[in-house]
């Protein structure tokens, strides 16, 4: 899993300096705003999925009861 955020973060690295060649730049567009972005939506991926874990074991658990 976190290959892939590695590699979000290395796509948009690329994005940036290929504005930066083109003579397009964003003020809020930097390397620190690409590493926070890649930190939060690794986040937010983690957050889902124990979301979805504790969802899941909570309703399978009380379907199961006896």
């Amino acid at each position: 899993k976190k290959d892939v955020f590695t590699l979000l973060g290395g796509f948009l690295t690329a994005l940036l300096f290929f504005f930066g060649t083109i003579g397009v730049s964003f003020d809020w567009f930097t390397t620190e705003s690409i590493n926070a972005f890649v930190i939060l939506v690794s986040a937010f991926v983690a957050l889902a999925v124990n979301a979805y874990a504790v969802w899941k074991n909570t309703n399978f658990t009380q379907g199961h009861k006896a």
